[in-house]
């Protein structure tokens, strides 16, 4: 058998193909293809939950699986939704039913939900209010016949340069924002949208109008790159991350510590604070092994742990690519000296979830459960 650190190697060192083999498994490829067809389909709260295999795919995709059985508890986080800051997905710490609710998000969409894309329903709502500002019928023919125009070719749009080059497009999606005085500069919205807005720096976060950073997160080439125009989250990305999560728990079955150190990967980019770390126990076993701190030491004080992980480690590690790598061979050449090679340990259930629920759904989430049974 391969060792932790060689098996969890060869599986990033081409996760494309690695995603792709897990996709084609016959079960994988049919659930898929059932949640494909019928997500789009769903129109409420009620209705996703009462489909149960579509409901438990989602789970799945989140990583919240084991939480599949607690609908009225998923049926609050979802009617809530997470605009919010108070809202119930957004005060538990666990941040999985956050994203889950930002991927379902009937709060704030409706019965648009799964199909709502900014890139297109978005843009147009935009459209339509500025014409109407503009003192234009939005229900006239000529208002009409450019919304379909958007519509059939914004979907066909797959980079910045195709939505410039196209300028009854280009047009319509800078009125949309109110920003139709730039249309000529081109050059500078070049800039705008190569940026993008993942990093406070880019050339739109920057600007002091943030129309133009608004305008960057709904054609957001630079970080969803083809599938700017037709993104939603609730269709291919949450297949993507079911894929993800059924990859982590095939490699789990041969190698704990290869799930172990798949899943921080995933994770690392997202992880802003140590206490994110310890609300999370797979994340903090990976931490502990890489710091050579023994299980027992999981039972100290919340901030005690918090202030050596702080004194060994520096957050910012999980952000940098190459620090992160540094990090996971260090732990899985831990890992593999006090797990050698070996049939998978029973442990791995109550790390994920699978097992009993007081192990692997965080206190705060079991508290809220609590209250909203009595």
């Amino acid at each position: 058998m391969l060792n932790t650190y060689t098996s969890y190697h060869l599986i990033t060192r081409d996760l494309g193909k690695a995603l792709d083999r897990v996709e084609n498994q016959p079960t994988v490829e049919r659930d898929t293809e059932y949640y494909l067809k019928n997500i789009t389909k769903v129109k409420s709260i009620d209705e996703f939950v009462k489909n149960d295999r579509l409901f438990r795919y989602a789970m799945k995709a989140h990583g919240l699986e084991n939480m599949a059985y607690a609908k009225a508890f998923m049926v609050k986080a979802l009617k809530e939704g997470v605009a919010k800051e108070d809202s119930f997905a957004n005060k538990l710490t666990d941040k999985r039913y956050a994203e889950f609710v930002k991927s379902f998000n009937f709060a704030e969409l409706g019965d648009k939900a799964t199909v709502y894309t900014k890139a297109q329903q978005g843009a147009v709502d935009k459209y339509l209010i500025r014409v109407k500002l503009d003192g234009v019928d939005p229900n006239s023919e000529a208002v009409k016949k450019e919304v379909k125009y958007y519509l059939d070719n914004i979907v066909k749009v797959t980079s910045a340069k195709d939505l410039m080059a196209d300028n009854r497009l280009y047009t319509f999606a800078m009125k949309s924002f109110g920003i139709e005085g730039s249309i000529p500069n081109k050059e500078m919205m070049e800039k705008v949208l190569a940026g993008g807005v993942r990093d406070p720096k880019s050339y739109a976060n920057q600007m002091t109008d943030k129309r133009y950073a608004a305008f960057a997160s709904t054609y957001n080439f630079e970080a969803l790159g083809k599938d700017a125009t037709t993104y939603n989250a609730a269709q291919r990305p949450s297949v993507d991350k079911y894929v993800r999560q059924t990859l982590e728990e095939n490699a789990g079955k041969d190698n704990e510590g290869v799930r172990l150190a798949l899943y921080f990967e995933r994770k690392a980019s997202s992880i802003t604070s140590f206490y994110e770390v310890l609300a999370d126990p797979a994340l903090a076993k990976v931490v502990r092994t890489a710091l050579g701190l023994p299980e027992t030491f999981a039972s100290a004080n919340i901030d005690r742990q918090v202030k050596l992980f702080e004194d060994k480690l520096k957050i910012e590690t999980f952000s940098n690519p190459k620090k992160l790598d540094e990090f996971l061979k260090r732990f899985t050449s831990l890992w593999e000296i006090n797990n050698p090679s070996s049939p998978v340990q029973a442990s791995v259930g109550t790390l994920f979830g699978s097992s009993s629920p007081a192990y692997g759904v965080s206190t705060d989430v079991l508290f809220a459960m609590q209250k909203l049974r009595f």
